[in-house]
């Protein structure tokens, strides 16, 4: 049954599309990068990661060679090797997330990261922003 334009993603498209947001920020690939690679625009790229369009076999065996990734990891049916549970996959492909996680494990010391991930909660929670407003 098709998708009408209102209707949110199929979460199998979204999945996959984690999977490559996370494997070309893994590679330092930049989403032009990719669809140049793969003769589409970034347009379509960004559409892919979302899950907003699905891909096609085609596309998604030439992604996962330039990806070098297997077919079977961006579908979710590779076992071990690369993470998939899909609460971190979604997670992950919240913009910025990579970025975020490449600069917390560059940060050697545990009481800086831990201090990080203080503020990460208290920006979750609104606890910041409550405060900013009291004062």
């Amino acid at each position: 049954m098709p998708r009408s334009q209102h209707s949110a993603p199929d979460p199998i498209d979204v999945a996959v599309g984690a999977r490559m947001r996370m494997r070309r920020k893994t590679l330092g690939l930049t989403q032009t990068a990719l669809a140049e690679a793969l003769g589409i625009t970034f347009q379509q790229v960004q559409k892919y990661e979302r899950g907003a369009n699905r891909v096609s076999a085609s596309m998604l065996v030439r992604a996962a060679k330039r990806l070098d990734c297997p077919v079977a990891f961006l579908v979710g049916e590779e076992p071990g090797g690369f993470p998939t549970d899909e609460t971190l996959l979604t997670m992950l492909a919240f913009p910025g997330a990579i970025d975020l996680l490449h600069a917390y494990t560059a940060i050697d010391d545990a009481t800086s990261r831990g201090a990080v991930v203080t503020v990460a909660r208290a920006l979750a929670t609104g606890k910041v922003r409550k405060a900013a407003q009291a004062a």
